[in-house]
């Protein structure tokens, strides 16, 4: 038995050698003459180790999967797609912990798997399935060599990771199999994990990328990145990325740097995750139904492409921001042949490395302007782009802050026109027929500077400019007089507050009114679930700023009268903060946050000690548990359809 001990553990360091540190110590023929004499012994003795490398062989095909229900949920991650839903997500986890840290990690494209092991043995391998409930591919996985057998931890355990192949074995196996190639490296890897025979599997020569802990029947770890460290002593192949995060900007960063480099794997990825480290912080935050809500993944977009920057301009936004705006080599994304692309700012552009003449990784989302994500390789030539002192429009000097640069001028020409076009735009005013080119003329003809000289303007004040005829005219002097009376949270979003989008302003006309908004203190907004700290005290300066309050004098002198629908003061659900859980028979769930609201609720996303009500329809999940732990009134769907007034 020493040297049966001996055999299985040598070959199983030699594996993880060659498996998982990419780094074998010894020749093919040494490991293969030493596995040989562990077979035999094996079949001499009829003694077979739990972490015997011979086991990794795979069994006889199987005739089905059974069910294997996990010690602990699988949770799917919400997404985010754009910047500002990062942004968004790191607001609220700062909300609960201003100091949380967060782990940016590749998200790669395979199938998840979840890993058990009992008194130091590995027992079982299941997918993930719904969440709660995977396939057993116990025999599958055997024949993976990217994990090992027997661990250190005695207690018992699950471990999540990412059934991927390779895009080099990929493309090996399709060369070896002509007649049927696989799809893809992601299809291939689920193809291979599910496939009922286990030879199937090791022929495709999938691997698992272990990035998890899931359960431990102990004290859980304390943070992400112990996590991580616990994997790699352990054994389990983890990727070597893993960038620890303060702020926004730092998450921002790290995310690009994966957008960028992922491009030189060996392994499709298709995101980002971002995480909060602390385990503290994760349990203050708890789940939705779904999802963690302290952690996100980051999707990327599939349209991407290298182009050459030719040159790099400064263009001025409505608050004076100056954004680098690079010119490069026209090159065909989603359709269209592009020729412009963005950076966030002068911060950005020197983080990127970006400079005249270098390669860059272009992409298109959304059908927006496209932006550049970060250098790919520079030119002997290639030249540093110069931050601007004044501003390339009026000539005023700039002002740095951060990561931007400002122009000094609030006056400035294309400045104003921005601010102008954003008043106009769908989302705010929604003054059809006044664009970006047509403000630009009144600018520059008809004086138009603020959004109130815009309520002033007659038929006579577009005498003599080209291509506006009488019908035309009308229709604009017809739009302008129609946004005199707008929703509130559209006048917010339209008078430019830096930081206040479209969430935040639905967030900010909850109280009614202009005045009322402008009356908030410090403490008030950052206890808004979309106002961090920044965007509070930007809110206080725009109130506080003498011009701004005589702008809105005038807007409201011209008959602008934003209105604020408020919400039913009577009613079965009045003064009723409620949350709805799980699925209802009788209507979808937007019908039934409206109809709660008709009768003077509050429809809330998520259980908060503000919650006072809890409506769980089939299938209720964490809503539900923390509901009942805090002691919050649960009633299901015949009681809400009562309250309701139906049957």
């Amino acid at each position: 038995m020493d040297r049966m001990r001996y055999l299985v553990d040598t070959l199983n360091k030699w594996a993880y050698e060659y498996y998982v540190q990419d780094a074998p110590s010894v020749p093919d023929r040494e490991y293969d003459a030493l596995y040989d004499e562990l077979k035999e012994l094996e079949r001499s003795t009829g003694v077979r180790l739990p972490d015997s490398p011979t086991r990794r062989v795979g069994g006889e095909p199987v005739k089905a999967f059974a069910r294997h229900t996990h010690i602990a949920p699988l949770f799917s991650l919400d997404k985010a797609v754009t910047p500002d839903e990062l942004a968004a997500f790191v607001t609220r986890v700062h909300k609960v912990d201003p100091a949380a840290k967060f782990t940016v990690e590749y998200k790669f494209d395979g199938l998840t798997m979840c890993l058990t092991y009992s008194e130091g043995r590995f027992v079982r391998a299941a997918t993930r399935g719904n969440g709660r409930e995977g396939e057993d591919v116990t025999a599958q996985a055997l024949t993976v060599r990217s994990f090992p057998l027997a661990i250190p931890y005695k207690g018992t355990l699950e471990v999540r990771g990412e059934a991927i192949i390779r895009l080099s074995v990929l493309e090996e196996y399709n060369r070896a199999h002509p007649d049927e190639p696989l799809k893809n490296a992601r299809n291939a890897a689920a193809g291979a994990i599910r496939n009922l025979d286990p030879a199937v599997t090791a022929t495709r020569r999938p691997e698992i990328v272990f990035y998890d802990i899931n359960y431990m029947s102990d004290a859980p770890v304390a943070s992400q990145q112990e996590a991580v460290e616990k994997l790699k002593a352990w054994g389990f192949q983890t990727f070597p990325f893993l960038k620890v995060c303060s702020t926004y900007d730092e998450v921002r960063a790290a995310v690009d740097e994966i957008e960028v480099e992922r491009k030189k794997l060996d392994v499709l990825t298709d995101g980002a995750v971002i995480k909060t480290d602390a385990e503290d912080v994760r349990r203050q935050m708890g789940y939705t139904d779904k999802f963690p809500r302290w952690a996100i993944a980051y999707k990327f977009e599939a349209e991407e492409a290298e182009s050459t920057v030719e040159e790099v301009v400064w263009q001025v936004g409505r608050t004076g921001k100056l954004t680098p705006l690079a010119l490069i080599s026209p090159v065909e994304l989603a359709g269209a042949t592009v020729r412009r692309a963005t950076l966030n700012n002068y911060g950005d552009l020197t983080r990127k490395d970006v400079k005249v003449g270098s390669r860059v990784l272009v992409r298109r989302s959304n059908e927006v302007i496209p932006e550049i994500l970060g250098a790919v390789s520079h030119a002997e030539g290639s030249v540093p782009v110069q931050k601007p002192a004044v501003c390339p429009a009026c000539g005023a000097p700039t002002l740095e802050v951060g990561a931007n640069l400002f122009c000094s001028n609030r006056n400035c020409p294309p400045r104003v026109v921005q601010k102008l076009t954003h008043y106009c735009s769908k989302n705010a005013a929604d003054v059809e027929g006044l664009s970006e080119a047509t403000l630009t003329v009144l600018y520059e003809k008809r004086n138009v500077r603020n959004f109130s000289d815009l309520y002033a303007l007659t038929p006579e004040s577009f005498a003599g400019l080209e291509g506006f005829r009488e019908k035309k005219i009308d229709n604009l002097l017809s739009a302008i007089d129609v946004s005199r009376r707008l929703p509130l949270e559209r006048f917010l979003y339209a008078i430019g507050i830096e930081g206040i989008g479209r969430v935040a302003a639905r967030d900010l006309a909850a109280f009614g009114s202009v005045e009322a908004v402008a009356a908030l203190t410090f403490e008030q907004l950052v206890a808004l679930e979309n106002i961090g700290d920044v965007t509070a005290n930007s809110i206080l300066n725009y109130f506080a700023d003498e011009e701004n309050r005589a702008e809105l004098a005038r807007l409201k002198a011209a008959g602008v009268q934003p209105t604020y629908a408020q919400r039913a003061q009577e009613g079965a659900f009045a003064g009723e903060n409620v949350v709805l859980t799980g699925g209802l028979a009788s209507m979808s769930r937007p019908e039934a946050q409206k109809r709660i609201e008709a009768l003077g609720g509050t429809a809330q996303s998520s259980v908060t000690r503000k919650t006072t009500l809890v409506v769980a329809g089939t299938d209720a999940g964490s809503k539900l548990q923390k509901a009942l732990s805090l002691g919050i009134r649960v009633i299901d769907e015949a009681q809400f359809l009562a309250m309701l007034g139906e049957k």
